[in-house]
């Protein structure tokens, strides 16, 4: 099974992985710090719940292109 994360989460994500596709990765480190720049008025506990996402969804699409 998944894990289970609010909508709000997976929607703010997918609009930042829309706008900026190239440039999160797979390390969640790197994508903490561009969310930081990306959505200024969030706190530090949605913009880790949003890094965790996309970390993760970009492992997933890593892992089905190879």
């Amino acid at each position: 099974m998944g894990k289970s994360r609010r909508i709000k989460t997976k929607r703010l994500a997918h609009e930042v992985l829309e706008k900026h596709p190239d440039r999160f990765t797979t390390d969640f480190e790197e994508n903490k710090t561009l969310l930081e720049e990306i959505l200024l008025n969030s706190t530090k506990r949605l913009r880790n719940k949003i890094a965790g996402y996309i970390t993760s969804f970009m492992n997933t699409r890593e892992r089905r292109i190879a």
